[in-house]
């Protein structure tokens, strides 16, 4: 039995040390690998195969409003760079080649942190006139971004993502376009991931440099830190302006485009660890989850016990589903799948196929039910439905407990350092007070949520008139 439970006592406990917890589950439940590439993981296959299916999904969407796929190249031209000045909010990140092969390059090249400039450069020749618009594009590529503090997932210095640009003809299209997006990422987070998201505005401060405006999503993880999600950006005609892209509308008059962008990365997949996860490794949402069921075979040495388990793989073949076959003892395999977080385990043996049974067993609340072999896809069925369901209904009373109201700036300070979660206070707009919050705290503006509370008349910090309730947080 100790070697049974050994896969588990290898994990740290959450409440003891959260962040050595999430290294141990992302390296135990076999997710990443490190790299000889200083600050760089190598993704392995149960890790790859969650991005997989977050990519699928949201290709699936994108597509359903619109959106194509193209590819960028991964190179830029220091000189293309350069024409917009949102490139020094990058310029700490970027890594150059300024070799190719043995000769030194007349013009260095950046490796992608973002694709602006190269959607910019290639709109200006693509679109002439209002029949060309709108573009609709998206990328699905890696970018290097030369991060001084690595962790997996969450922050690494090239990492998986997708990247939407889009042009318009009028203001009201990109802000349309915008607000689409945002929402899509985050019915996506909430539906798929069962992750509850904030939806808002980011302050000025907080936006992408060179936007008009930035939407954010903002999840609470379970030691009470914020995760930006997923961003959308509206660009309005800044870009067009600084690249030359212009239209002839149906006066045949020159108007510059108006654009979009919008992006989504694997730190995605540290969310769902950090949101769902415990003590005994990963939890997965079934609609994310690459195995969403695992047939564990007990004392499959006895005759016709493997057999059955195949069996009951093709009973369930509408779910993803594997059967645990190894030569490892039935308690190891139990660990090692609750480990990997999947899902529902169902546990055959030689009396419950006396018995015609099999015993189901949730990941997420470790809950063991016996059903008839005879309704085992039925109820499967149901209980993924099920756990989908309450890890949802979980994550989302985990947030709301963990969200506190300040109207001054000593409960301010006390809520953040006593209660780690999310803090709303009314803000009077100044980035002062945004600074000051941040020095005195550590906590940031997270977003300005859409849907607003009216707490007091008065900032949080400063005591003048208060314009926008903001959620507040130290974050990821």
């Amino acid at each position: 039995m100790a070697k049974d439970k050994k896969l588990v006592e290898a994990i740290t406990s959450m409440d003891v040390d959260f962040a050595q917890w999430y290294t141990d589950v992302v390296k135990k439940a076999e997710l990443i690998d490190y790299s000889s590439v200083k600050g760089c993981m190598v993704i392995k296959p149960a890790g790859y195969a969650i991005w997989e299916n977050i990519q699928k999904e949201l290709d699936f969407r994108f597509k359903e409003t619109g959106v194509e796929n193209v590819y960028m190249p991964m190179f830029i031209p220091e000189s293309l760079l350069e024409k917009e000045d949102h490139v020094e909010g990058f310029a700490p990140e970027v890594a150059w080649v300024t070799y190719g092969g043995l000769e030194p390059l007349q013009e260095r090249l950046c490796v992608r942190p973002t694709s602006e400039t190269l959607f910019c450069d290639f709109y200006s020749r693509e679109i002439q006139s209002y029949r060309d618009l709108p573009k609709l594009y998206n990328q699905w590529c890696s970018v290097v971004r030369w991060e001084k503090t690595t962790r997996p997932f969450l922050r690494s210095r090239e990492f998986l993502w997708q990247e939407g640009h889009t042009a318009h003809a009028t203001a009201e299209e990109a802000e349309e376009r915008t607000e689409m997006m945002l929402n899509l990422y985050a019915d996506f987070c909430e539906e798929v991931l069962a992750m509850p998201v904030i939806r808002g505005q980011k302050t000025d401060k907080e936006k992408f440099a060179g936007a008009e405006a930035t939407y954010t999503i903002e999840a609470l993880m379970h030691d009470g830190k914020a995760l930006q999600s997923g961003t959308s950006h509206n660009f309005g005609s800044g870009f067009a302006k600084a690249f030359e892209i212009q239209y002839s509308d149906k006066e045949n008059k020159l108007q510059y485009v108006h654009q979009t962008s919008w992006g989504l990365t694997t730190r995605l997949i540290g969310a769902i660890i950090m949101v769902h996860g415990d003590d005994n490794g990963l939890v997965l949402p079934p609609r994310i989850a690459p195995v969403q069921v695992m047939i564990v075979p007990v004392q499959q040495q006895k005759e016709g016990v493997l057999e059955k388990a195949y069996e009951l793989k093709n009973v369930l073949s509408n779910y993803k589903v594997k059967v645990d076959d190894s030569d490892k003892s039935p308690g190891w395999k139990f660990s090692e799948s609750e480990m990997r977080g999947i899902p529902v385990r169902v546990e055959i043996g030689p009396r419950d196929i006396a018995e015609n049974q099999a015993v189901l067993v949730r990941r997420d609340t470790h809950e063991k039910m016996t059903v008839s072999l005879d309704e085992l896809n039925e109820k499967v069925g149901e209980l993924l439905n099920t756990i989908q369901s309450d890890m949802l209904a979980r994550a989302r009373a985990h947030r709301d407990a963990h969200t506190y109201e300040a109207v001054d700036m000593d409960s301010f300070v006390k809520t953040v350092e006593e209660k780690p979660g999310f803090v709303k206070a009314m803000w009077c707009g100044s980035q002062e007070c945004e600074d000051k919050i941040k020095e005195l705290t550590g906590a940031t503006s997270r977003c300005m949520p859409f849907k607003q509370d009216h707490l007091s008349d008065t900032c949080v910090c400063c005591g003048k008139p208060a314009v926008k309730m903001v959620y507040w947080g130290r974050a990821y």
